[in-house]
């Protein structure tokens, strides 16, 4: 049994060991230079010239978008009304032409208007008014240039107020219709 272990010993030390490598490439290679994407290989010698650098936002800025620059009439997104009344004031005519001819110039843009009212008056009514200045203001907007599937006109009664209180002052605030554009809503 002795001799046994002995030789399965040996045996496995003999797996273990390895064969030394030889420097010598294998048959078939040839001996040429290394490409100059291989590792270590020398570019000194080649010259490339020099790219020339353009700047090509030099002197512009991105434009910011009409919707969204402030110093843009379309930016004003709120027409505002009267008590009970869902006609658009001569104040908001202005507004509502520049939105128009925005959507006019640009078929792809989409647009929601959510009428809006006051907490005055049961919902069934600020729900109906709401709907009816909504309607009233994308009417406008169809006479003067824009189409039909641009505009989508919904109400909100009186459910989204931008002001809190019981006041003047925070009815009129309330009664409007917002104008969103396609991405923000």
């Amino acid at each position: 049994m002795r001799a046994i272990c002995t030789a399965l010993t040996i045996a496995a030390l003999a797996a273990c060991s390895s064969t030394p490598t030889s420097e010598q490439p294998p048959a078939g290679v040839e001996d040429r230079p290394p490409s100059a994407t291989q590792p270590g290989a020398q570019t000194q010698g080649v010259q490339r010239p020099p790219v020339a650098g353009v700047d090509l936002t030099a002197g512009k800025k991105a434009a910011p978008s009409p919707l969204t620059d402030p110093g843009s009439i379309l930016s004003r997104r709120s027409i505002y009304y009267d008590l009970d009344k869902y006609d658009i004031r001569d104040e908001f005519k202005p507004l509502v032409e520049a939105h128009a001819r925005y959507l006019r110039d640009n078929r792809s843009a989409k647009m929601l208007i959510q009428g809006n009212t006051d907490e005055r008056g049961s919902r069934e009514y600020n729900l109906a008014l709401g709907q009816r200045r909504a309607e009233g203001l994308k009417k406008m907007l169809m006479l003067l240039g824009a189409q039909e599937a641009q505009v989508e006109a919904v109400s909100l009664g009186e459910e989204k107020p931008r002001a809190e209180g019981q006041n003047e002052t925070a009815w009129a605030q309330n009664r409007r219709s917002d104008i969103l554009y396609a991405g923000e809503y």
